[in-house]
């Protein structure tokens, strides 16, 4: 008991108990940061801006803070900004609600672009913005759309009005509520690489080209890479090619409206042509083309021509090696 009574008398001295008290919190403190920064990033909290948060977000694209005023009276907006390379910087805009499938699109974002710019080139902005909507009312106002957005749609790519020539403003890729619910992660990412694509070549694109060429290159940029068997990125045409059925010729425009019923299929035929092109005659030409029948309405001789003059092959041709192509690789075991 003495030495209690010792210890006691010694931390009632002046100062010397509030020195005790300070040296402990100051180890506990050090002890708790310490312990913070051995921690894993997957264990601790993300932290998202605000927008109009950083002036970052803000200097980026002049829409940001636009875009927040209207998305605002759908609910709290938060966003993820993304690096996408060269100084340029991307943002992921949407509601807590749907902070999934933001996660996923703001992970993919910077692989995204460079994905896009290593086929099309860095003549775009390459700082996107892409908006998840949080239900098909917001998707319709991010894509001044008026009427009823059919549900099969899982993303849109819109723009401000511009010249063919001019550089577009106002670009971004519009994701429906439903699209993470739908695609999942790698389907998310699929798209967002076919969306970007249309971002990228907005600017050299006039409205009504053919739809098998503007389609079927952002879905060939949407799946270079990846590695995916032809079962997986086309499907009915897998399965309608082993039954001896082979598209009769590229698709039509107008097969490619959903009402059609024939939409997914003929996504894939777009698809399947342009990935036979970059194969057989290197993506270079492809590009080419892609430039070359991007520039207004052409009936099937203007077409005819144009891919004569590209690739030095008549059309007759190119749809026999294109259905030749498509055999070979969908044989079982091929």
């Amino acid at each position: 008991m003495s030495a209690l009574r010792q210890v006691r008398g010694w931390l009632s001295a002046k100062r010397r108990f509030q020195f005790c008290l300070t040296l402990v919190m100051v180890t506990g403190l050090t002890a708790a940061c310490g312990a913070l920064l051995m921690l894993p990033n997957s264990v601790l909290p993300k932290i998202r801006a605000v927008v109009p948060g950083g002036d970052a977000l803000v200097a980026t694209d002049p829409q940001v803070s636009a875009l927040h005023r209207l998305m605002d009276s759908y609910g709290k907006v938060i966003s993820e900004p993304v690096n996408t390379g060269a100084g340029k910087v991307g943002v992921v805009l949407g509601h807590p609600a749907r902070s999934g499938d933001m996660d996923v699109l703001a992970a993919e974002l910077s692989a995204a672009t460079t994905a896009v710019s290593a086929v099309w080139g860095s003549d775009w902005s390459q700082a996107p913005v892409v908006v998840v909507a949080s239900s098909p009312a917001e998707f319709a106002a991010l894509t001044n759309e008026t009427g009823a957005v059919p549900a099969e749609v899982a993303a849109a790519t819109v723009a401000d009005p511009f010249h063919p020539g001019a550089q577009p403003t106002g670009q971004r890729v519009v994701f429906g509520s439903e699209a993470g619910r739908r695609l999942g992660p790698d389907g998310l990412r699929s798209v967002l690489r076919h969306e970007l694509t249309h971002v990228a070549t907005r600017a050299v694109t006039v409205d009504r080209s053919p739809q098998w060429m503007l389609e079927g290159f952002a879905e060939y940029v949407a799946h270079r890479g990846m590695r995916q068997p032809i079962e997986e990125v086309a499907p009915t045409l897998t399965t309608r090619a082993r039954a001896g059925t082979l598209p009769a010729d590229l698709p039509a425009d107008a097969a490619f409206e959903p009402a059609s019923g024939e939409a997914a299929a003929v996504y894939e035929q777009a698809w399947s042509a342009c990935a036979f092109i970059a194969d057989q005659f290197g993506e270079a030409q492809l590009v080419s083309l892609y430039r070359q029948l991007a520039t207004g309405p052409k009936d099937n001789p203007a077409v005819a021509a144009i891919v004569q003059n590209t690739l030095a092959i008549g059309y007759p041709d190119l749809l026999a090696r294109w259905h030749s192509w498509i055999t070979a690789r969908t044989t079982p075991g091929a």
